[in-house]
């Protein structure tokens, strides 16, 4: 392989850990937790630990899950606000990095452009490019764990409108949200129905002239409220450890369970749901017009409202709700299909975001590339056929970083079970003739538009990606031998550099 400007690392590492955001930092903990002696780095494309929390500016920003279950379990959330806005949290994600001496092992404008692995030599050969300086580095490792996350953060997803060339104003995507943008005493027109453009509503109409929401299919729209209260009583009783615990147990059965009542009786959901912001909002809003989602409840994700914010900024009248079609963007604002213009001064674009699998990392093994599509995953984090890989997917219908930190235990309990067994190489097989079906079952229209780019799942376990975080925590009990997933043994020529002590099978 002939690469130009490549500096060769002089060192190999046993894991290489891709991304630096919660996911990254998370199994850092666990691994040097665990297993001591490997030898690992984080490599992280973007200047700054953080991911998704240190990208997305836009106003108003947060998550819309509760940081107790959203946050780490070996870390207690301190904040009175379950809720937090991504400044908090990104506070949050530095102090544990901090906290845990995982800061020291990431190394910034590190982006992996590819990685091949030989089963030779049991390693992978990763080729990383050096954005600070325009150069190129190589590093062997060997294992992978991929936590990159799965949206593409150089670009969001933006339809193109027609006249969007005529509009005067300012148009803006919220992932690409310029610094010191002024909206002050401006009019806004916010396009989309999901998560950013409910959050980015109540925030610009505190200073805006007015906020339009403009959608073409409406959302389900929840009012939470961003304290715990029990939560918080749970705290000054108990000591922190214990009551984060406990917490967090409570909110991830609260969050399963919702989401199986909606599942299991989708009718009784969406009149429950529709009563309670009909009590949000003003007598003679639509509500069937424009909270009716044509879908049932978490066919796609719900958007959760802190405290109701954007049902008290509608009925306070700063900002309004217009349920259309876009015919086209005119000079002063945007027209649509009713023939009605919105004014505007600013569009935001909130339409949605793109997915980018494995973080657009090229794979290889033995020289034949891994055509991602044709792969189909195994105990929700490995490929089959792929040797020594790991990948970080949340829960969709729960907090993400429920699911990850389970992950990441069996993740090293792979690791320890291989130093014990003498394995250099480990790879799932998938059953001939197994049905499958796509990776995220989910309605979202950014998920739709990239299905096919992902990996796919099969239809029973250990190829079905689970929902369930109680059904997952046998997931750390389990053995890890399965028929299913192949030891290779080590020989001199491959064998880690870094093994564990060899103890007994439940440590």
């Amino acid at each position: 392989m002939t690469i130009q400007n490549v500096e060769i690392a002089e060192e190999t590492l046993d894991v290489l850990i891709i991304g630096a955001g919660i996911s990254g930092i998370g199994a850092a903990y666990y691994l040097q937790k665990e297993l001591p002696l490997k030898s690992f780095a984080i490599v992280e494309a973007r200047g700054a630990l953080g991911g998704t929390w240190d990208l997305f500016r836009y106003p108003g920003a947060r998550s819309d899950s509760d940081l107790y279950t959203f946050g780490y379990e070996f870390k207690p959330w301190k904040n009175d606000k379950a809720i937090a806005d991504a400044q908090s949290i990104l506070n949050y994600l530095r102090d544990t990095a901090r906290e845990f001496g995982v800061d020291r092992k990431i190394r910034y404008h590190h982006k992996v452009l590819n990685a091949s692995w030989s089963s030779e030599s049991a390693r992978w050969t990763v080729e990383i490019e050096r954005a600070d300086s325009g150069g190129r580095k190589i590093v062997s490792c060997w294992w992978i764990f991929c936590a990159s996350g799965y949206y593409d953060c150089e670009n969001g997803f933006s339809p193109r409108f027609e006249g969007a060339e005529t509009f005067r104003g300012t148009i803006v995507h919220p992932q690409k949200w310029p610094e010191g943008l002024d909206y002050a005493g401006r009019n806004v027109v916010i396009i989309g129905s999901g998560a950013t453009a409910v959050t980015l509503a109540p925030a610009m109409a505190e200073t805006a002239a007015h906020v339009t929401l403009l959608q073409r299919t409406p959302s389900y729209v929840m009012s939470l409220p961003s304290q715990d209260g029990l939560a918080n009583v749970l705290k000054r009783m108990l000591p922190e450890e214990r009551a984060h615990a406990l917490i967090r147990r409570k909110n991830a059965a609260r969050q399963y369970w919702f989401w199986k009542f909606c599942r299991t009786f989708p009718r009784t959901a969406r009149k429950l749901i529709r009563a309670a912001t009909r009590k949000q909002l003003r007598a003679d809003c639509p509500v069937d017009v424009h909270f009716n989602p044509p879908y049932d409840p978490w066919d796609q994700r719900l958007c959760a409202v802190p405290d109701g914010d954007l049902f008290k900024t509608l009925r306070a009248g700063r900002a309004s709700i217009v349920t259309d079609r876009i015919d086209r963007f005119a000079e002063n604002g945007v027209r649509l299909a009713s023939g009605k213009t919105l004014p505007a001064d600013i569009i935001v674009t909130a339409t949605g975001l793109n997915l980018l699998p494995l973080g657009g990392v090229a794979f290889s093994v033995d020289g034949k590339p891994v055509n991602l599509p044709e792969k189909v995953v195994f105990r929700g984090m490995m490929l089959d056929g792929v040797p020594n890989f790991a990948v970080a997917v949340g829960y969709t219908n729960s907090s993400w970083t429920l699911k990850i930190g389970l992950l990441c235990k069996h993740f090293c309990k792979i690791l320890r079970h291989m130093d014990e067994s003498g394995a250099a190489a480990c790879v799932p097989r998938l059953p001939a003739g197994m049905k499958t079906r796509p990776l995220l079952d989910f309605g979202a229209g950014y998920v739709k538009r990239s299905l096919h780019q992902w990996p796919r799942q099969g239809e029973q376990a250990p190829w079905l990606m689970s929902t369930s975080y109680q059904a997952d925590k046998a997931l750390i009990r389990r053995k890890v031998e399965h028929a299913n997933l192949a030891f290779s043994p080590a020989t001199k020529a491959n064998a880690p550099a870094n093994a564990e002590p060899r103890v007994a099978a439940s440590a």
